[in-house]
């Protein structure tokens, strides 16, 4: 795999600013990143949504467009059996570059280079609110790709991960407090083998127990996978769970390595 994703790199005809491991499998390449988003806004004064519309329309404000520099050149390799924690303040561009590592946010400079299928996991990953928990697992692992069969076979398992309180199973989302659905959706996705695995924030609502659950689960799918990258705020979930740490500032790379050592420079730069 690691020459399937080397020759990936060649045909682009790029020059990576990092260099890949020949001992180690990369199954992330990130090289030279930059993702800009471009905010739109009508240019007139304050007011609602609506009125900022109307204003558009009736052309008495021309729009106005705003460049935001999310994540700036960042560059790094993950390998197989990587769990890299990304940590950084609110704002420094973590949830971006998972979302670009997904395929989900098109580079303005730069490229992201997979060896395989990556899938993103949000606490605001989308299932149907308006449905039972039993049917989202069903479409949830339908939409994985598994089988009915293997839907099935996994669907206790499922249940039993997400440790809902007796009955909600069978209750729509909609009536799910935020750790019951955030407990619900990672276990879906844990129910399958993933090439590389984005977790975004997915982990910040559990109680002890299931920190502890996920933390295994994530040993396994190391095992088994790819890669996991982890963005979290509770820093203990990531020194616990992960082998490296990726510190975002101002969208770039401030410090890449070991857990211990990078999480006390950032304790002690952002007083925590």
């Amino acid at each position: 795999m690691a020459k399937a994703l080397k020759e990936k790199i060649a045909v682009t005809g790029a020059q990576p600013e990092v260099v890949i491991d020949p001992s180690r499998e990369p199954i992330v390449v990130v090289d030279g990143l930059h993702i800009v988003y471009r905010v739109y806004s009508s240019g007139g004064g304050k007011g609602t949504a609506a009125t900022a519309l109307l204003r558009i329309l009736r052309r008495q404000n021309r729009p106005q467009m705003k460049e935001v520099h999310a994540v700036r050149g960042v560059s790094f390799i993950a390998y197989r059996g990587d769990a890299i924690g990304v940590i950084g303040t609110n704002g420094s561009g973590k949830s971006t570059l998972l979302k670009a590592i997904a395929g989900l946010l098109p580079p303005a400079r730069g490229a992201v280079y997979t060896d395989g299928q990556p899938s993103l996991l949000g606490v605001n990953a989308a299932l149907m609110r308006d449905l039972s928990g039993s049917r989202n697992i069903i479409l949830g692992c339908l939409a994985m790709g598994l089988s009915p069969e293997e839907t099935k076979k996994r669907y206790d398992e499922i249940v039993k991960f997400a440790d809902l309180k007796p009955g909600f199973i069978d209750y729509p989302m909609s009536t799910y407090s935020s750790g019951m659905g955030a407990r619900l959706r990672f276990a879906i996705a844990a129910a399958r083998t993933h090439d590389v695995l984005l977790i975004d924030e997915a982990l910040a609502t559990g109680d002890a127990k299931f920190k502890r659950r996920s933390k295994a689960k994530i040993d396994e799918l190391r095992k088994n996978a790819g890669a996991v990258f982890l963005v979290a705020h509770n820093l203990d979930v990531i020194e616990e769970t992960c082998n490296r740490v990726i510190w975002l500032d101002e969208g770039r790379i401030k410090m890449d390595g070991d857990p211990q050592e990078v999480l006390a420079a950032y304790n002690e730069a952002t007083g925590k």
